[in-house]
């Protein structure tokens, strides 16, 4: 089962330092588009799922979202982000959550 998750992930997502996240489960062509917007760098929040590079955590843009934040809102106080960007934090999330464990999501780095 792993052996077939894993091979599910190699679809053209590679694990170097500020590539794409690889969640190790199978995805629509726009959750896989949207997630390579989703990167992590060892020197950005210690390797933590990052937007495009920039120092705006995944964890953050969540967070936002949960206490009711409006995607303008968002937006608005960070302007370096956009409406896909947002939407792929909640892809990454979705994936998490399918994974059903924490333990299965692999971060490159």
């Amino acid at each position: 089962m792993r052996e077939a998750r894993e091979m599910a992930a190699l679809d053209g997502i590679s694990l170097v330092r500020s590539n794409p996240i690889d969640l190790g489960i199978a995805m629509t062509a726009t959750e896989h588009e949207l997630l390579k917007r989703i990167t992590a760098d060892p020197k950005i929040f210690g390797g933590k799922p990052i937007v495009r590079g920039m120092r705006i955590s995944v964890e953050l843009i969540v967070s936002l979202l949960a206490q009711g934040e409006t995607p303008e809102a968002i937006l608005k106080d960070y302007p370096g982000l956009t409406r896909d960007d947002i939407q792929a934090c909640l892809a990454y999330a979705h994936a998490v959550i399918a994974n059903d464990s924490l333990d299965a999501v692999r971060v490159g780095g």
